[in-house]
């Protein structure tokens, strides 16, 4: 069986304990008084008696006022209106305990029930209205602190929510802006290379297909990312022919940490957008995987491209970078970051830097130069 003080439950059998403890020191308290006034003693019993008779009438009514402070709060802006309510709230209360105090000391009492009310408005009517304050401020409180966590779990929940969506928005940004660029590709090529061109519509199938599988996660590991990565570097292969070779070099350990989904195909777009897609030569795409203390490490190289020292670049290319850094800040705070640095004696190096953390997939291994 358990009491119920609001929106907290209590067992009876602890509810009655926290009570007698409550009777007991108030009981020794008088008895330790009369000693030292020098006033005639009553047995110990008797004390503890007299406390029970008190408090434990509190007991009984301490539900009632929690509902009663629950229904009518001392709150601003209500605060003078609350306060009008309690006021005599408190003193009825208060009367009312005195009230069955009396009754129930009339049945060991040779005294009447006006005697025994006199003795309990006069001795405990102070003690009762700041018991009944008290109690009133312990469900005030109580009830301010589960309103406080309440709305604190709302905002963690809209927060988290508002991340989601962001998320997502980023990462719907991603697939049309890729698909364009791809079938734009296709397009090209089905006039010079119609064999190629049908090539590249089966790779681009197998990555559409495999986005979709992706698309409700915002990480997946490492080892999957490559998988996908594969069958877009696949395409650009085609297209590009002799001019475009890749390599990939990657530390076995690197394998499982977990990377946002789509993570390495726009930084990989870019280094072929401004190398070999806007200059005459070959290129050579190199993607480095490795873990390095609490970091995953990702740096991915062409030596076909330059940054500008006074351009705006080094923080991103249109949508590619600036959509992987919005995702890494969304995702990782400060603890991930992602920059544009210039490699001797030519070329550009995109560098990435998350949070290692282990995540479990089906084993599908990619197909992957171990460094």
């Amino acid at each position: 069986m358990k009491v119920r003080l609001g929106n907290t439950q209590i067992g009876l059998a602890h509810y009655l304990g926290l009570w007698t403890v409550v009777a007991t020191v108030f009981g020794s308290q008088e008895l330790l008084r009369d000693i030292v006034d020098g006033q005639h003693l009553w047995s110990p019993w008797d004390y503890i008696r007299w406390g029970m008779i008190q408090w434990y009438t509190w007991a009984a009514l301490a539900p009632w006022v929690f509902r009663l402070a629950e229904k009518h709060p001392i709150r601003a802006p209500l605060r003078l209106r609350g306060l009008g309510k309690q006021l005599p709230l408190s003193l009825g209360v208060t009367m009312l305990a005195m009230v069955i105090g009396a009754l129930v000391s009339t049945l060991f009492e040779p005294s009447g029930f006006i005697q025994q009310l006199w003795y309990f408005v006069g001795q405990h009517f102070a003690t009762g209205l700041l018991t009944y304050w008290a109690l009133f401020a312990i469900q005030q409180a109580m009830a301010f602190h589960e309103e406080k966590s309440r709305r604190e779990l709302e905002a963690s929940q809209l927060t988290a929510e508002l991340a989601q969506s962001r998320l997502r928005a980023l990462k719907s940004q991603l697939q049309p802006h890729f698909l364009f660029n791809t079938l734009h590709a296709i397009a090209t090529l089905l006039d010079e290379d119609t064999l190629s061109a049908e090539d590249m519509l089966l790779r681009l199938s197998d990555l559409l297909r495999a986005f979709l599988e992706d698309y409700d996660g915002q990480e997946i590991s490492l080892k999957r990312e490559l998988v996908l990565l594969d069958l877009y570097l696949g395409i650009q292969r085609t297209r590009f022919k002799d001019r475009l070779t890749t390599q990939i070099y990657v530390s076995p350990e690197s394998l499982p940490c977990a990377v946002p989904s789509l993570i390495l195909q726009p930084i990989v777009e870019n280094a072929i957008r401004h190398g070999i897609g806007e200059r005459l030569g070959v290129d050579c795409i190199e993607i480095e995987c490795r873990r390095e203390s609490d970091s995953l490490c990702i740096d991915v190289r062409n030596r076909n491209s330059t940054l500008e020292s006074d351009a705006p670049s080094r923080q991103g290319h249109g949508i590619g970078l600036s959509n992987t850094a919005l995702r890494l800040r969304e995702l990782y705070g400060d603890e991930a970051h992602v920059r544009l640095e210039m490699i001797w004696p030519q070329g550009v190096v995109c560098r990435l830097r998350l949070p290692f953390r282990e995540i479990e997939e089906p084993d599908e291994s990619p197909e992957v130069v171990s460094a």
